[in-house]
């Protein structure tokens, strides 16, 4: 077989990266500032045997190159690099070590944890300084040659401003799921079932954010201790889909768009959760499985003064470079892959404070944000940054650039506390118009503050209102892991209880954050299984579990099927009403010509808000009037008046509604009589403006004139 692969070698174009199949062969192209060759090595169909290594007879602009002919899709392949191994200078080449292509489409096979996946000797004195010259091809996966993908996506292209987002995990959100085949539960086929989608969209719910998908690793440690890397944190193929969530392992990426059409016809965005901070090489005692066999001292920060060790801003070992322009272009390319040819429809970036640090540190400047804005793909889809890592200066929420949506933590903070009594009027009232203090600037609009009260990390909602305490003990790790402060309380009972009155106020409490959520500004993103108190048994860090622990439980009763109706109501008057989820931020600034403000602060007397009550006060009122909007700008439902009532403390407080000429207030929603509310929507007319307003309670009225009264 090789000789007249040798024969028919040429030159190929290193323009396109990774391994391309062209119809009559494969273009190989891949990037090393500081190696002295590269070799491609093909595999049989078992991954098992070695039948070739070709050197790559090109290099231009530190790009190694070359066209391999009579190669065809499914042909398995490897790289060896070789260089110097000066761990002291920044280089830990080492050609006995096969390494997956950063390009690969596809990986066959799973890592199989062996002394031999490391560059150095485990057991020498030196450690990382020391040399393995043991071939660790046999515990690598292999990276697969693939046809080209389709494009006809039919991209929904939802406004930010209507957009609601639903996090969830492709494997725990089926894999108990009674109408999913048991064949295809935890699947990407599984996710594309007609009924699981049909829940989805019957929320209200217009985008399905996915934890990570594309190929990691599972860590040694949670090998070794029975475990699994659940959430996917780990990422090593960053164009290839994670098999493991494949129903046909031979095709995961056709599977996988099969997925995201199934979505976009349902009128759903697919987000990817994406992890380009880091890889799962770990530092200088990591393993050797690509980059850092590649061109380690481009593609990873390393310590100015030793680059023998690396800068840990990511809390995971290493930190990916993208202050260098190939690891730039690296993630735009892998990108521009999963929107252009998988179909998707925006990234979370995972610890995106990483991806704009500079020399300097954070940068809203930086040439990664920089790349996103300006690029003819990028720009066009959603962006949304996790803000925060663990390196000096980390903390970044609402600093990042223009056309960049951010988890907002400091919502899901204050709307915890608000309702544990913690927090006063004060403190919610700017949560409550998409957090202005933060994003109101350089051209900004309300929806890049993505708000939640719950995700993948921390207590669902139903364990924020069980238990004071996280309870991580299957973890192993003698719950020493995950966050303590998770401004949760149990109401008098630590996890489940037969209390009536217990039970009551936390299924209540429950309606009352999903409601400041959906009816506060901004983008609200709703955690899987929220809508019908999935539990996790108190275990806020369930990132190795596998297991019940972490799969959505679909067996649920009449108060599960209670929350799910009302949080489906709750959306509905959100996208019926365009003044609750405006984009551009609300102002109190007077309309002389209508005589209305936008938003008023109202007292539990009835006037405006003091600035005594403003620290005191756990009862208020928001009245958002949609009359008092820039001329020309009509939408359905847009000079509705609304009022927000919020009540955290225990006891019924008699709350005075806004003397209304001419009208009066109808009561849509009261989440101490959740089923109540759709009949008074539809039914009653309210007459009176004073309100017995339930201890810890939201309620939401609708300002009704005469020409609207008996509708």
């Amino acid at each position: 077989m090789s000789i007249p692969l040798r024969r028919s070698l040429r030159e190929g174009n290193p323009s396109e990266r990774g391994a391309v199949y062209d119809g009559k062969g494969v273009n190989f192209a891949i990037f090393s500032a500081h190696a002295k060759a590269i070799e491609v090595c093909l595999f049989d169909r078992s991954g098992k045997n070695e039948l070739d290594r070709i050197k790559l007879p090109e290099y231009t602009d530190q790009i190694f190159h070359g066209w391999i002919p009579d190669i065809h899709p499914g042909q398995l392949y490897g790289f060896r690099v070789y260089g110097d191994y000066e761990p002291d200078a920044g280089h830990r080449f080492n050609s006995n070590k096969l390494l997956l292509d950063p390009y690969a489409r596809e990986h066959y096979g799973e890592l199989k944890w062996d002394p031999a996946l490391f560059g150095y000797q485990l057991d020498h004195p030196d450690k990382d300084l020391s040399f393995s010259d043991v071939d660790s091809a046999s515990f690598m996966p292999k990276c697969v040659i693939t046809d080209p993908g389709h494009k006809n996506f039919r991209h929904p292209r939802t406004r930010w401003a209507e957009t609601v987002v639903y996090e969830t995990h492709v494997k725990g959100y089926t894999q108990q799921h009674p109408h999913v085949p048991r064949k295809l539960r935890g699947t990407y086929a599984g996710l594309a079932n007609k009924h699981v989608l049909e829940h989805i969209k019957s929320l209200g719910v217009t985008a399905i954010e996915l934890l990570p998908v594309q190929s990691f690793v599972t860590d040694q440690y949670l090998v070794d201790h029975g475990l699994t890397n659940y959430w996917g944190y780990n990422t090593i193929g960053f164009f290839a889909p994670e098999t493991r969530y494949a129903a046909d392992t031979d095709d995961p990426a056709s599977e996988f768009r099969r997925m995201v059409t199934a979505c976009h016809e349902m009128g759903l965005e697919v987000i990817m959760d994406v992890v380009y901070n880091h890889t799962a090489e770990g530092n200088e005692l990591g393993p050797t499985l690509s980059f850092k066999g590649i061109d380690n001292l481009s593609y990873y920060r390393l310590m100015p003064d030793n680059l023998r060790y690396y800068i840990n801003d990511t809390g995971t070992g290493n930190t990916f470079n993208l202050s260098n322009l190939r690891a730039i272009q690296f993630v735009a390319d892998s990108l521009r892959y999963w929107t252009n040819e998988m179909g998707v429809d925006g990234f979370r970036f995972d610890l995106c404070s990483v991806l704009a640090r500079e020399r300097s540190g954070f940068d809203s400047e930086a040439g990664f944000l920089r790349v996103c804005r300006q690029d003819p793909t990028l720009s066009h889809v959603k962006l949304i940054a996790e803000p925060w890592d663990i390196g000096p200066g980390g903390y970044q929420v609402g600093h990042f650039p223009p056309s960049w949506a951010e988890w907002n933590d400091q919502f899901r903070d204050t709307v915890r506390d608000f309702w544990r009594g913690e927090a006063r009027a004060n403190a919610l009232a700017p949560r409550l118009l998409g957090s202005p203090d933060m994003f109101n600037h350089s051209g900004r609009q309300a929806w890049a503050s993505v708000n939640f009260v719950t995700a993948h990390d921390g207590f669902t909602l139903k364990d924020c209102v069980s238990y004071n305490e996280k309870h991580n003990e299957a973890n192993g790790e003698g719950g020493k892991d995950g966050s303590s402060d998770n401004r949760s309380y149990n109401y008098g009972v630590e996890g489940p209880t037969d209390d009536p009155d217990v039970n009551a106020l936390r299924w209540r409490q429950c309606r009352n954050m999903l409601a400041t959520l959906i009816f506060s500004q901004g983008t609200p993103m709703i955690l899987a299984g929220d809508e019908f108190g999935r539990t996790q048994g108190g275990n806020n860090n369930a990132y190795c579990q596998d297991t019940p622990i972490s799969w959505v439980n679909w067996d649920i009763g009449e108060e599960e099927e209670s929350l799910t109706r009302f949080v489906t109501r709750l959306l509905a008057l959100r996208k019926r009403f365009p003044i609750l989820h405006r984009s551009r931020f609300l102002t109190e600034a007077y309309n002389k010509e209508l005589e209305v403000k936008e938003l008023t602060w109202i007292s539990a007397g009835g006037g405006e808000m003091s600035p005594t009550e403003w620290e005191q006060a756990q009862c208020f009122g928001l009245m958002l009037d949609g009359r008092a909007q820039p001329s020309g700008i009509m939408r359905r439902g847009a000079d509705a008046t609304l009022l927000l009532v919020a009540n955290s403390w225990h006891d019924v407080v008699e709350f005075h509604l806004p003397v209304a000429e001419g009208g009066a207030w109808r009561l849509l929603v009261d989440t101490n009589q959740p089923e109540a509310g759709a009949k008074i929507e539809q039914n009653k007319f309210e007459q009176k403006h004073v309100y017995m307003v339930t201890g810890r309670s939201v309620l939401l009225f609708e300002l009704l004139d005469g020409s609207n009264a008996g509708h």
